[in-house]
């Protein structure tokens, strides 16, 4: 779902292994592992598509050289820069629910998924998306 061609999806595929991997020892049981594997896989899969985009906003700048472009791209940059920092100061019930609804998941979903209610996942999604707006407020990036 995260890349198109099957190069990028095996690449992706073994870095989510290795994530895996490494933070096995963080598995506390809290969740279901089920859970918790597609919380990992969900992050590093958004670190990679964030890392790859990177890479082809600046392969098209350089071949193309237009101006234009490259503002938009460091605005866009920046505001993905700014929302990736205020996602890691959230508690990790907060990250969780802002991913599943990055992700596309209705409340029922995300509240089966967490073991919560479907209105106390919205609850939570709500003050969950208060807080992120506090924080990047406090980086200095107004709305």
């Amino acid at each position: 779902m995260y890349m198109d061609n099957s190069d990028d999806q095996q690449d992706l595929f073994q870095e989510i292994v290795c994530q895996l991997w490494k933070s096995y020892e963080s598995f506390r049981n809290e969740s279901q592992f089920s859970t918790w594997m597609y919380r990992v896989a969900v992050n590093t899969a958004i670190v990679f598509l964030k890392k790859e985009k990177r890479k082809v906003d600046r392969y098209e700048i350089a071949s193309e050289n237009v101006k234009d472009d490259e503002g938009d791209s460091h605005i866009k940059e920046s505001q993905l820069d700014h929302f990736y920092k205020a996602v890691q100061k959230l508690e990790k019930i907060d990250k969780a629910i802002i991913f599943y609804q990055l992700e596309g998941f209705s409340h029922k979903e995300i509240g089966e998924n967490l073991g919560i209610s479907e209105g106390n996942a919205r609850v939570k999604l709500n003050r969950a998306k208060e807080k992120l707006k506090e924080i990047i407020k406090k980086q200095g990036y107004g709305f």
